[in-house]
């Protein structure tokens, strides 16, 4: 709301009676608020008259900007938006739907507690929504990751005039150790297949678990394998992640384990028809009952990947190559996860605590027993 009142002059014989003395002839100001911001100026005019048309005009102006402003995007239409433009940038399967599932959560909670627009969506309620996730570690990390990106879109789009989401502090990650198969395990594990009740998916389990531990793939990239991307005895890896175009040689065993499989279509352990989700979902639900007949009970398909990798570097081959091979996007995620298999490493460090041996002073490099003889003679 504005107010026109009259600046008096120093000069001005009705000084002394305020703003509400207006017949005198000093300048008219204006003072109140108008689109949200605070407005104190002179008019440029002594006409009352004039001064009062020239702030209805403002107020005027004002209103109709007003009823011409867009409404606000609700937080459903936001959504809905990102993931039209994510289909768009040709994202995976897999994070559309972790974006998807973000998002039910997301609208689920601002129902909860009345919230209709994204820009209603403040440091504190977003601080509540995370502090409702029943997520842990990784899981919790990625997942506010996904929600970071979606407000940062947001602000970026101009849906929302402030991003508080970068001010959400991360959790406190517990990453469980790299844990490969040994021996004996992936033993027990590969003969468990001869004991598998289902006899008809025993031998495509027995070809998984060789494809698993001789190729490195995710469960995902393993279980959607199609039959021509194996050729003249190697598997063409084209992840998604990287980009990069590898080629892994398999033993003739697995390949001989992928050839008895019948051919009931273009893929090995996948119909087609189903979602990859969904074919996961069910080999994964297999593995496990494999584990229980191996007694693995700490058995899960990524140690497969694990185990591959951990043989190739104790081995001796370098860590950049593994990446390459893994569809790593930078060796560094290798190292964070690899690096105490490093065969080169490991003997390095070793070389160097025997080179501190002949750094001892040299009345210490005797043996105990010597040092117990001395000092019971003296």
């Amino acid at each position: 709301m504005l107010t026109i009142y009259r600046r008096h002059q120093k000069g001005c014989e009705h000084r002394s009676e305020g703003r509400k003395y207006r017949r005198c002839r000093c300048i008219i100001w204006v003072d109140g608020s108008l689109n949200g911001r605070d407005v104190r100026q002179s008019l440029g005019t002594r006409d009352w008259q004039k001064a009062n048309e020239m702030i209805l005009r403002w107020e005027s102006e004002q209103r109709v900007a007003d009823e011409q402003k867009p409404e606000p995007l609700t937080i459903k239409e936001s959504c809905e938006k990102f993931i039209s433009d994510a289909q768009a940038r040709g994202l995976r399967e897999p994070t559309l739907y972790k974006y998807q599932l973000l998002f039910r959560q997301l609208q689920s909670f601002a129902v909860d507690r009345g919230f209709r627009f994204l820009e209603q969506m403040g440091i504190e309620p977003l601080r509540e929504f995370r502090n409702s996730w029943s997520n842990r570690n990784i899981a919790a990390r990625k997942k506010l990751e996904n929600l970071k990106a979606f407000f940062r879109f947001a602000h970026e789009s101009g849906w929302i005039s402030n991003n508080s989401a970068p001010k959400l502090k991360p959790p406190k990650i517990t990453e469980p150790p790299t844990m490969p198969f040994t021996r004996e395990e992936f033993g027990a594990i590969f003969y468990a297949c001869d004991k598998y009740p289902d006899k008809l998916n025993a031998v495509r389990l027995r070809a998984l678990v060789l494809l698993f531990r001789y190729s490195g793939l995710r469960i995902r990239d393993a279980v959607t394998l199609s039959r021509e991307r194996i050729t003249d005895g190697k598997l063409f890896l084209y992840t998604a992640k990287t980009g990069t175009p590898v080629y892994c040689p398999l033993p003739p065993f697995v390949l001989a384990a992928l050839d008895v499989i019948p051919v009931a279509g273009n893929y090995f352990f996948w119909s087609g028809i189903s979602k990859p989700k969904s074919a996961v979902g069910d080999w994964q639900r297999t593995l496990k009952r494999l584990f229980r007949l191996a007694q693995v009970p700490t058995g899960h398909a990524h140690r497969f990947r694990d185990t591959f990798a951990v043989e190739l570097l104790l081995a001796g081959v370098p860590i950049e190559r593994v990446s390459m091979l893994l569809g790593h996007q930078s060796v560094r995620i290798t190292e964070k996860h690899y690096a105490p298999w490093v065969k080169a490493r490991q003997e390095q460090l070793e070389a160097d605590v025997r080179r501190t041996w002949d750094e001892l002073p040299a009345d210490a490099k005797g043996t105990p027993e010597v040092h117990v003889k001395t000092n019971l003679i003296n």
